[in-house]
């Protein structure tokens, strides 16, 4: 069981785009026991945002706590506490804090390990390509 207040976040911005900024983690995904779905947990301060960035597997996003607005595949869509959102695999997706309070963000995606690949790399790790780690192969073999 995770309990959002109490998991350890890991830090990302951007060395170029000042306004993204955020925190994380995956509290759910393949090594945790998951077969078949993950779930991301994300904060974002107000006037930051997430990144543009597209995702190996469909995610449906629940906004929390915070108002601002997402950016999908283009398309804006303005977010508030209890807002839902779907993002097709693969599609460019960003997530805005345009308000006053820290965005709380719950993604759950339909794949036990994600592949996420941002427009901008994610400092402090100077990549592009991120995501859930991917399973050992004996583990895999043994599920099947």
């Amino acid at each position: 069981m995770a309990v959002v207040h109490d998991m350890e976040l890991i830090e990302v911005w951007s060395e170029t785009d000042p306004e993204r900024h955020a925190r994380f983690t995956f509290p759910v995904f393949n090594l945790t026991g998951a077969r078949s779905s993950a779930v991301v947990y994300f904060e974002v301060d107000p006037g930051k945002h997430l990144g543009m960035h597209s995702d190996s597997a469909e995610e449906v996003v629940y906004i929390v706590e915070g108002r601002g607005h997402g950016v999908v595949a283009g398309e804006r869509a303005d977010l508030e506490p209890g807002s839902l959102i779907v993002i097709p695999a693969t599609v460019p997706h960003d997530v805005v804090n345009s308000g006053t309070d820290t965005m709380r963000v719950i993604g759950f995606f339909s794949s036990s390990t994600i592949v996420s690949v941002f427009d901008d790399p994610l400092a402090p790790i100077g990549r592009r390509v991120v995501g859930t780690p991917l399973p050992e192969e004996q583990a895999v073999v043994a599920a099947r």
